[in-house]
């Protein structure tokens, strides 16, 4: 792919700064960047950068257009342009419309137009797959599923039975979608299985990492708004929630029955308990453990902050010697009260 500078401007609504003429042909980062490539300054961290970086053209907003050396694209928001920059450049491999000989395809799947089946695909009785969808090598869809158009799910995903999903999603390998949710009763020291009788729903343009899983609703759905990002290596339990335009990065377990609202942010290593309810606009910090609804908007965390270990034991000590500390103050406060 190569693109001028000017083409580029006027995709992304930019305002050039030097040759308009100069042929773009990677997108690299300031400091790798090279004479044919583009490059970006979103974060103030790295604009020392900007004096010695050999890239032949590079994004900024207008505060920081004085320290581009050479040529620049201004636009209001690059992280947002650098994104779209590299959709430009994509170099992913793209599937050709077809059935790979070794797929098996029941005779009651309805399949879309212009759709790609690779080797190996399982497709279950009474699936419906969308127009231009891509299904990758391996990957098992069982029955009564519903996939919207243009979804891609990459090599070796897992869908189970009654699993839906809306337009342009994309689910990546090892993720597992519509598994049982964790739901047994005990007994005199047995646990038996609660049937998970629902399944899962998955809105517009959501993207699944690897290795993700999302239980099915034990009665009814678990469900994933629109424009929902899932890191990879997240568990999504039975019945949750979560709400469109919200993102959660990886290694983050959410328990059953949780409901995470609209434009959420939840940090990587996040535990967030059964039953809770976090509203619009909550940003979780990373390693928090959520054990208590959250009904206002704004950033939480827990746990303590990084320290030498030597440091972090002795107070993991003082912390255990907080009751006992408390107890003594109050008895000091009411000798005190009592002598006054």
């Amino acid at each position: 792919m190569q693109l001028s500078l000017a083409e580029l401007a006027s995709r992304l609504g930019a305002d050039i700064h030097g040759d308009a003429s100069l042929v773009i042909s990677g997108v690299n980062t300031l400091k790798d960047a090279g004479p044919a490539d583009i490059s970006f300054l979103a974060n103030a961290s790295y604009r020392s950068q900007l004096a010695c970086t050999k890239a032949g053209a590079v994004i900024v907003n207008a505060a920081a257009l004085a320290d581009v050396p050479g040529t620049a694209l201004v636009v209001a928001n690059p992280y947002l342009a650098f994104a779209m920059v590299t959709q430009m450049f994509d170099n992913s491999p793209q599937a050709k419309p077809g059935i790979h000989p070794s797929a098996v395809i029941a005779d009651t799947a309805i399949l879309g137009h212009n759709v790609s089946i690779s080797a190996n695909v399982v497709i279950g009785e009474h699936c419906q797959i969308g127009d231009g969808c891509t299904i990758g090598a391996g990957t098992v869809i069982s029955d009564h599923c519903v996939l919207g158009a243009d979804c891609r799910l990459q090599a070796n995903v897992t869908l189970y039975h009654d699993v839906v999903m809306g337009n342009r999603v994309r689910v990546h390998s090892g993720a597992v979608i519509g598994a049982d949710g964790f739901g047994f009763a005990p007994d005199k020291g047995r646990w038996h299985k609660i049937a998970q009788l629902g399944g899962v729903r998955i809105g517009d343009d959501v993207d699944i990492g690897a290795n993700t899983c999302i239980d099915r609703g034990a009665l009814s759905d678990t469900v994933i708004g629109n424009n929902v990002i899932l890191d990879n290596l997240i568990q999504i339990g039975h019945n949750v929630q979560v709400g469109d335009g919200t993102a959660i990065a990886a290694c983050t377990g959410v328990a059953g029955s949780s409901s995470i609202g609209k434009n959420c942010t939840i940090a990587g290593g996040v535990g967030i308990a059964g039953h809770l309810e976090l509203t619009d606009g909550v940003h979780i910090a990373a390693m928090a453990l959520i054990s208590k609804s959250i009904t206002e908007p704004g950033a939480w965390g827990s746990g303590t902050a990084q320290m030498p270990l030597n440091e972090w034991r002795r107070s993991a000590t003082r912390f255990r010697q907080l009751d006992s500390m408390a107890k003594r103050l109050q008895q000091l406060e009411k000798r005190h009260e009592g002598e006054a």
